[in-house]
């Protein structure tokens, strides 16, 4: 048993038991005494060991949206209905507002028609590609599997109290992106609706047409968007989960006394579970940079190549569509980023870790300083390094299995991975270089075509 310590900086502290192999990060909250079991979220009661969800806890708001969205695969009338929904407003309703909607010729614009048909095919691809992203993840794991809520059992109170402030914003992000575009949407489409003709067989011209279309393509606007956007902040959600877990590894390194025994299984059940991670999202992922890449090239080579002045009327859709495609696809590659950067640190965090257990017990009585002053000089914003450790030499990790530990981890340090390439930020650089030099080739080929 290491005795913990506090500091003025940080009230954390680290009880470590080595005969049962368990860890605990316990905060110190002044009101924590008050709290009723009855009020204690469920992922942080002791008995959170169920396989099953009820009603009334942190999924609830998951539940909800899923059913407002036509997506809740868990009854026979639930899939039935999603099914229908996604082929009508992805399919159906686009095609039929490309088919039927012209412009008079006492339009002011000449042509803002062609750039409207052009974002839908990439709206409709990445609704196809969430959605049955989607449906795969219900069929296989269930939405609790799928955000290892059950696998939380083993995790620390500090894991826990994190993910369940996680749950609660995870929403935050999506209504950031789909509002502003909302609103942005709305206005180009009343104007867009107000200018163009629709003209349907069968129907009578004094029939109100133009509203029904409108309120139809705006709802599928919101369907196509949301379900592509609810699988990012599904990803997002799982990486901040991880990333939680590597935060307390890093708690355990800061104890020096941590058994090598301990901090291994804790690495290994993270690896398992970034392994399952990059394996169900890797054909997400790759689907969505081919088609925002190829989505995204194409329409600059059109608008660049396109004689007709651009304006909000004719081209108002595919800047809200760039702007949704790009944020979603940001908030992946960024998360996965992260993920993968902690990963990969926490190699120099174990060899500094080594390098002062060797130390300490050579000079126990000068440990803690030296403790201190290691962990402190090479911290970054992210890690808390603010906590002062006291060392029983006898209670120290052998040598040999310390040495152990950091050369797995120095071979085992991969975080989000795509058929074996990590997405780091080198592979971000990568990326980047590759549009850029994308976006070069087709400025050359538009000004040799000027």
């Amino acid at each position: 048993m290491i005795n913990p310590s506090t500091s003025p900086h940080n009230d954390t502290t680290i009880d470590i038991e080595p005969s049962s192999r368990r860890v605990s990060f316990a905060e110190n909250h002044p009101n924590e005494e008050q709290y009723h079991p009855n009020n204690v979220p469920l992922l942080l009661q002791p008995s959170y060991a169920r396989s099953k969800s009820i009603i009334f806890d942190e999924l609830r708001n998951f539940r909800i949206s899923l059913k407002w969205c036509a997506l809740d695969h868990s009854s026979c009338v639930g899939k039935l209905i999603s099914y229908v929904s996604f082929i009508f407003f992805t399919i159906i309703v686009p095609l039929l507002s490309s088919i039927f909607v012209h412009v008079p010729a006492s339009a002011p614009e000449d042509d803002p028609i062609s750039f409207n048909k052009l974002v839908q095919l990439p709206e409709s691809a990445l609704a196809i590609i969430a959605f049955f992203t989607l449906s795969s993840f219900f069929r296989r794991y269930g939405l609790r599997q799928l955000l290892f809520l059950d696998a939380l059992q083993e995790d620390t109170t500090y894991v826990r109290r994190g993910y369940t402030k996680e749950l609660e914003k995870a929403f935050r992000y999506l209504a950031y992106i789909i509002l502003p575009s909302f609103f942005v949407e709305l206005a180009h489409k009343i104007i867009f609706f107000s200018a163009v003709k629709i003209s349907a067989p069968h129907i009578s011209p004094g029939f109100p047409l133009n509203s029904i279309v409108f309120v139809l393509v705006l709802v599928s606007w919101v369907y196509r968007t949301g379900v592509f956007l609810l699988v990012c902040v599904l990803f997002r959600l799982t990486c901040e989960l991880q990333i939680l877990r590597f935060q307390g590894v890093h708690k355990l390194f800061e104890g020096c006394g941590s058994e090598a025994g301990v901090i291994f299984q804790e690495h290994v059940r993270i690896r398992r579970q970034l392994w399952v991670t990059s394996h169900r999202y890797r054909f997400f992922i790759i689907g969505c940079v081919v088609t925002i890449t190829v989505s995204q090239l194409g329409a600059l080579l059109l608008v660049l190549a396109s004689k007709s002045d651009k304006t909000f009327f004719n081209s108002g859709d595919l800047v809200i569509c760039s702007a949704v495609q790009l944020c979603g696809f940001f908030m992946c590659i960024l998360g996965a980023a992260r993920i993968t950067h902690r990963a990969q640190g926490i190699v120099s965090i174990a060899t500094r870790w080594h390098m002062l257990v060797t130390t300490a017990s050579a000079e126990s009585e000068q440990c803690k300083a030296q403790v201190s002053e290691g962990l402190a000089s090479d911290s970054d914003s992210d890690d808390s390094s603010n906590i002062h450790i006291s060392v029983i030499p006898r209670q120290l990790s052998s040598f040999q299995t310390r040495q152990s530990l950091v050369t797995y981890l120095q071979h085992n340090h991969g975080g989000i991975t795509v058929y074996g390439y990590s997405l780091d930020r080198g592979l971000l650089h990568t990326l980047f270089a590759f549009e850029f030099s994308l976006v070069l080739w087709i400025l050359s080929k538009v000004v040799v075509l000027s």
